[in-house]
C-alpha cells in the first residue's frame, strides 16, 4: 500500500505531466509556424522534396525549444494549480496540514531535472540542430526556383533570357505566340526569337532546360572582327527562319547541400567549452591589435616632421635639441611656398592616418561584435535553465491564488507574462549585442526582473494572500488615494440608546486628543526627524481608536442630520510607512529620499484629517445640545 506522501507526489505528477506535454507541443507548434511564416519565401516554388522539408522542420522545432519550453512550464503550472484551486482540492490539502511547498515539492524536483536537462540540451544538442537548420536554410536559398511561366508577362527566371508568352495550355504545357530575348552573349550579340508555339521541359540531370520552338524566326546581332560598331555598315545581323529549333539553357535545379562545418565553426554551433576557447582567442587577438595600434599612435610625430627636417639656419638661437620644438616659430620662419607645402603634406598625412585609423577601428569593432555574440551565446546556455525555474515559481503560486482552471484564463495570463519576458529578454540581448551594456547584464536582465516577481507571488500564495480579490485592491487604492467614505445610516433598531452625558464626555476626550496630537505634530516631520522615529505609532493608533469609538457611539441616534454630520468625519488611516526607523537609509539618498517624499504625502493627509475632525467635533456637540429630547436620548 502506498503511503500518503507518495500518493500526493504521484497525484501531482499525474496532474502536471499531461498538461506539460500538451502545452509544450502546442507552444512548439506555434513558434514553428512563426518560423515557417518568416522563411516561407525560401522554401516555396523551389521543388523541394517532402523529406527535405520534413528534415528542416524537425531541426527547426528542436531549435525553437528555448522559446517554447519556458512558456510551456508557465502555462502548465498555471493550469495545474488553477484546476486544483477551482476544484477545492488545494484547499483540502491545506486544511489537512499540507503546506503549499509540500504540494509543490515533486514538481520542484521535476523542474530542477528539466532545468538541468535544458542546459545539456542547449550545450550539446542545440549547436548541432542550429548548424544543421541554418545549413539547410542557406542551401535552399541558393537553390534556383522551379520555372513557372506566367502568361502575358515577361519571365526572367532563366539567367540571361526573358520569355514572353501570350497564351498557355495548362493541361499540355504548350506555350503559344512566344517571344524570347536572349542576352547570354551580351547586348552586342543579343538574339530575338519569335515562335508560334513552344514546349519547355527539364532534362533528366536537372542541369539544363529544353526549349523546343516551332514555326518561327530568329534575329541576331553580329559584330565584325574589329568590334567597331560606330559605322552602321559594320553592324551585321543574321535572320533565320525555322520550323523546329531546340535551345538548351543552363538551369541547375538540383539541390546542393552546403558544408555544415562552416556553420559549426560559428558561435551558434559551439558548446560552452568551445565558446570559452573562442572568447579567449578573440580577446588575445583584440589585446594584441589594440596594443600594437596604441604603440603606433604614440610613436606618431607632429605632422610627421622632426627637428632634422627643418634647415638649421631657420631655427631660433634659443632652441636646443634637447628642448621642445617651437613649432610656430619654425613654421612662420619658412617661405610661403614652404609653408604651403608643409600644410599640404600635413593634410595628406592626416587624411591617410585617418583612413588607417578608421579601417583599424572598424576591424576592432567587428571583432568586438563577434566577441559579444560568442558571449551572448554562452550565457544563453544558462538563462534557459533559470527561466524554467522562475516561470514555474510564478505559474504555480499564481494558479493557486487565481483558482481558475482550464485553458482560457491561464492562457491569457501566460501569454501576457511571456510577452513581457520576451520583450525584456530581447531588449537586453540587443543592448548586449550592440555593446550598450555588458553581455552578462543584458542576458540576465529578464531573469533579474522576473525572479523578484516569482519570489513575491510565491510568498503571497504561501500566506494565502487575496492577491486578486477585488475588495482587497479597493482597500489598497483607498489607502493610497485617501478616499475613505463613511457610510453610516439611521438604524432601524437601536440596541443601546445614546447617553448624552457620555457622548459629550467622548467628544471632549476626542477633541483633547486631536489637539494634543496637533501640538505634538503641528507640521510634517523633516527628513532626519522622520528617519529617527517618524510619527509615534502608539499615539496615532490611540487617536484613531478614540475617533472611531466616538463616531460609533454617536451613530446610535435617529436624527438623519446628525448621521450626515458624522459621515463627514474623515477616516484616519495608519500605514507602516509613517513609522519607519533606520540609521543608514537617511544617508542613502537614492533610496531614502523617495521613501520620505511618499511618507510626506501620508503625513499631510493625516494632519488634514485630524484638523477636519477637530473642526467637526464642536458642530456635533452643538447639534447634540439643540436636538436632544428625552425620547431620543436617555439621561441617567
Amino acid at each position: 500500500m502506498l503511503s500518503p506522501v507518495k500518493t500526493l507526489d504521484r497525484f501531482m505528477l499525474k496532474s502536471f505531466l499531461p498538461l506539460f506535454a500538451m502545452t509544450f507541443f502546442i507552444c512548439t507548434f506555434i513558434v514553428l509556424m512563426q518560423f515557417l511564416w518568416m522563411h516561407i519565401n525560401d522554401m516555396v516554388g523551389k521543388g523541394l522534396g517532402v523529406g527535405l522539408l520534413s528534415e528542416l522542420f524537425f531541426y527547426a522545432a528542436l531549435s525553437m525549444v528555448p522559446l517554447s519550453l519556458p512558456l510551456a512550464v508557465l502555462l502548465a503550472s498555471l493550469m495545474t494549480f488553477g484546476n486544483l484551486g477551482e476544484s477545492l482540492e488545494l484547499t483540502a490539502m491545506k486544511s489537512g496540514g499540507i503546506s503549499l511547498f509540500r504540494v509543490m515539492k515533486p514538481l520542484i524536483i521535476l523542474m530542477s531535472i528539466v532545468s538541468i536537462g535544458a542546459f545539456f540540451f542547449q550545450n550539446n544538442v542545440l549547436p548541432v540542430t542550429q548548424s544543421r537548420m541554418w545549413t539547410l536554410l542557406k542551401s535552399m536559398r541558393q537553390k534556383n526556383p522551379e520555372l513557372d511561366i506566367v502568361r502575358g508577362e515577361f519571365n526572367n527566371q532563366m539567367p540571361g533570357i526573358n520569355i514572353y508568352v501570350e497564351d498557355k495550355n495548362n493541361s499540355t504545357g504548350v506555350l503559344y505566340r512566344v517571344m524570347i530575348y536572349d542576352m547570354r552573349s551580351g547586348f552586342e550579340r543579343s538574339r530575338v526569337i519569335l515562335a508560334d508555339s513552344a514546349t519547355l521541359s527539364m532534362e533528366d540531370n536537372r542541369s539544363y532546360m529544353r526549349l523546343e520552338l516551332f514555326a518561327g524566326e530568329l534575329f541576331e546581332n553580329l559584330r565584325d572582327a574589329t568590334g567597331d560598331l560606330n559605322n552602321a555598315r559594320d553592324q551585321l545581323y543574321r535572320r533565320e527562319m525555322f520550323t523546329h529549333k531546340l535551345l538548351r539553357v543552363p538551369f541547375d535545379a538540383n539541390f546542393e547541400m552546403m558544408d555544415e562545418n562552416d556553420m559549426r565553426s560559428l558561435y551558434i554551433g559551439q558548446n560552452v567549452s568551445q565558446l570559452r576557447h573562442s572568447i579567449d582567442s578573440i580577446n588575445r587577438r583584440l589585446d594584441s591589435i589594440s596594443s600594437s595600434f596604441g604603440r603606433e599612435v604614440a610613436a606618431q610625430k607632429f605632422m610627421r616632421k622632426s627637428a632634422a627636417d627643418f634647415p638649421a639656419a631657420d631655427l631660433s638661437p634659443t632652441v636646443k635639441p634637447t628642448q621642445s620644438m617651437p613649432v610656430d616659430s619654425m613654421f612662420h620662419a619658412q617661405t610661403i611656398d614652404a609653408r604651403r607645402r608643409y600644410i599640404e603634406e600635413a593634410q595628406a598625412s592626416l587624411a591617410q592616418q585617418k583612413m588607417e585609423y578608421f579601417g583599424r577601428s572598424l576591424y576592432i569593432e567587428d571583432e568586438s561584435k563577434v566577441l559579444r555574440r560568442h558571449g551572448i551565446e554562452m550565457h544563453k546556455k544558462f538563462t534557459l535553465s533559470l527561466a524554467c525555474l522562475v516561470f514555474f515559481f510564478i505559474g504555480a503560486p499564481l494558479g493557486s491564488i487565481i483558482r481558475k482552471g482550464g485553458l482560457g484564463t491561464s492562457l491569457v495570463i501566460s501569454v501576457l507574462l511571456f510577452i513581457f519576458y520576451y520583450i525584456v529578454d530581447n531588449s537586453g540581448m540587443k543592448m548586449a549585442r550592440d555593446g550598450q551594456v555588458k553581455v552578462w547584464a543584458g542576458m540576465w536582465q529578464s531573469s533579474a526582473i522576473l525572479l523578484p516577481l516569482g519570489v513575491w507571488v510565491t510568498w503571497k500564495a504561501v500566506h494565502d494572500s487575496t492577491l486578486f480579490n477585488a475588495d482587497s485592491w479597493q482597500r489598497t487604492m483607498r489607502m493610497l488615494t485617501g478616499r475613505y467614505v463613511r457610510a453610516l445610516s439611521v438604524k432601524e433598531v437601536i440596541i443601546e440608546d445614546m447617553n448624552l452625558a457620555h457622548a459629550q464626555q467622548l467628544l471632549t476626550q476626542t477633541e483633547a486628543d486631536c489637539r494634543a496630537f496637533l501640538a505634538r505634530y503641528p507640521h510634517p516631520q523633516g527628513y532626519m526627524a522622520y528617519w529617527h522615529g517618524g510619527i509615534s505609532k502608539e499615539a496615532l493608533l490611540a487617536l484613531i481608536a478614540n475617533v472611531e469609538i466616538t463616531v460609533s457611539y454617536l451613530s446610535n441616534v435617529r436624527q438623519k442630520s446628525l448621521i450626515d454630520l458624522l459621515n463627514r468625519v474623515p477616516v484616519i488611516q495608519s500605514v507602516k510607512l509613517l513609522h519607519l526607523h533606520s540609521k543608514w537609509l537617511p544617508w542613502c539618498l537614492p533610496l531614502g529620499l523617495p521613501i520620505y517624499l511618499l511618507s510626506l504625502l501620508f503625513q499631510l493627509r493625516i494632519l488634514k484629517s485630524v484638523k477636519q475632525t477637530l473642526r467637526l467635533l464642536p458642530q456635533i456637540a452643538e447639534m447634540l445640545d439643540t436636538q436632544h429630547t428625552p425620547t431620543q436620548c436617555h439621561k441617567p
